[in-house]
């Protein structure tokens, strides 16, 4: 009977002590979903700034080139990344060269839209153009930019012999730094 008196009472501890356990876990969690909830809530902000920053490129699709151009008048290449940040409240230097220097360099797997591709002709030689990623998924990478040829248009990288051909470098002007 004192066996059985023990082990009831070991049982009861041990019991007690994972209710205690668990009641603190849940406290613990419920102390850490402010943050969590914090980090998705810039997250979703980003996803859609990022949106809006390409649905709103998409509507000067066919705006024809002009040299020096940050208008909707007319854009260069540089012109119209500086239009379309600034309208997202995004400060950008208006020369493709300086625009280069701005953000965080990223890699092209990490590129998303509303991030900057710049092209050389060379390696170690200057930006000569800039455009911005519209999408980057399994099926490659598609940017929006301005050319002077064409104007404002929405093209895919990996099948553009030109494009693809030049050397690039890829920065992240969008996100936010933590």
């Amino acid at each position: 009977m004192n066996v059985k008196r023990l082990v009831r009472g070991v049982f009861l501890i041990v019991a007690l002590v994972g209710l205690t356990y668990c009641s603190l876990l849940s406290q613990t969690v419920e102390l850490s979903n402010p943050i969590a909830e914090a980090k998705t809530k810039k997250v979703e902000k980003e996803i859609m700034l990022r949106s809006d920053i390409v649905e709103f490129a998409e509507q000067y699709l066919g705006t024809h080139y002009r040299s020096a151009g940050k208008s909707p008048g007319g854009f260069d290449c540089s012109g119209f990344v500086y239009y379309i940040m600034k309208e997202h409240d995004i400060s950008m230097n208006s020369s493709s060269g300086s625009q280069e220097r701005q953000g965080e360099r990223i890699s092209k797997k990490e590129a998303k839209p509303g991030d900057l591709v710049f092209f050389r002709r060379s390696p170690g030689g200057r930006v000569f153009h800039v455009a911005m990623v519209y999408e980057n998924n399994k099926s490659g990478m598609t940017l929006i930019h301005s050319t002077s040829g064409r104007g404002v248009v929405i093209e895919k990288l990996e099948t553009s012999d030109y494009w693809r051909s030049k050397i690039m470098s890829f920065r992240n002007v969008v996100s936010e730094k933590d």
